[in-house]
């Protein structure tokens, strides 16, 4: 028996540890020797100024790009992780996922379930079981037999979501997952994961823009800078005033709640008048 079948994917809650990871694109180091751990079943969010590496971290975590350094899930090396096994371990759902024209909604979320199918990718009642109770838990049944095109913008993330959840895995990956969403929507989609999380134990590693979002959701938030780790901890003790003025080159005031989410306001700039 070879060790890819003989490994057992962790169960939940499993950890993901990056230790030392370096990305090289064109030339240009875009992720340098970024080291963090992220506890099972704990919510970590990336976050920084444009072009500071967060979707390059995520996308060697997914093995979508190749790195200097080590990546584990569980106690498992994930370069030792074939692709199609490693949609055991970790569901990614990216910032512009692509949706087939003209498919439902229940077959692309059953598209989740392709790592667990024969040669043939023939699905089975158990693949289609599990799809229609994701899909029932996501308020996504009345939807099934809509096209995903179709859709709105909120309806189709949780589809998009849907298809991350069918895969079963112990580990969720999100790269800006409000993206283009309204506030209403954002605050939906980022409930049903963070609910998710908890019935699940899942370990879910995001990507955000939002300050506010990443304090007020996350467990542990970690900042990249030209590629550099360089804060990492409790919201509370990250987004600071003087961090956010440092890296993001604008005025902002946090307030930190009972719960040690932390609220972001930032300050408008105004011209100085003669």
């Amino acid at each position: 028996m070879s060790a890819a079948a003989a490994r057992v994917v962790p169960t939940v809650p499993a950890e993901v540890a990056f230790n030392g990871i370096t990305v090289e694109l064109g030339g240009r180091r875009v992720v340098n020797d970024v080291t963090l751990r992220i506890p099972g079943g704990s919510w970590l969010s990336v976050i920084g100024p444009n072009g500071a590496g967060k979707t390059t971290l995520i996308r060697a975590l997914s093995g979508a790009v190749r790195h200097l350094g080590d990546i584990r899930i569980g106690d498992v090396d994930a370069s030792s992780i074939h692709h199609r096994e490693r949609a055991r371990y970790l569901a990614v759902v990216p910032q512009h996922p692509l949706v087939p024209i003209g498919m439902s909604t229940f077959d692309y979320a059953l598209l989740g379930r392709t790592p667990y199918q024969g040669l043939r990718f023939s699905p089975s009642r158990h693949d289609r079981n599990v799809t229609t109770e994701v899909l029932h838990r996501l308020d996504l049944g009345e939807f099934a037999h809509r096209r995903v095109e179709t859709l709105s913008g909120g309806e189709r993330q949780r589809v998009v979501l849907a298809r991350a959840l069918t895969q079963d895995t112990p580990v969720l990956v999100l790269d800006e997952p409000t993206s283009f969403l309204d506030v209403g929507h954002q605050l939906e989609v980022l409930e049903l994961i963070a609910s998710l999380r908890a019935d699940r134990d899942l370990t879910v590693v995001t990507t955000l823009h939002d300050l506010s979002v990443a304090g007020q959701f996350a467990d542990q938030v970690a900042v990249l800078a030209d590629g550099h780790l360089v804060a990492n901890g409790v919201p509370a003790d990250v987004l600071t005033p003087t961090l956010i003025t440092c890296h993001w080159g604008v005025e902002a005031d946090t307030a930190v709640d009972d719960h040690g989410g932390v609220t972001v306001t930032v300050r408008r700039r105004r011209a100085i008048h003669p």
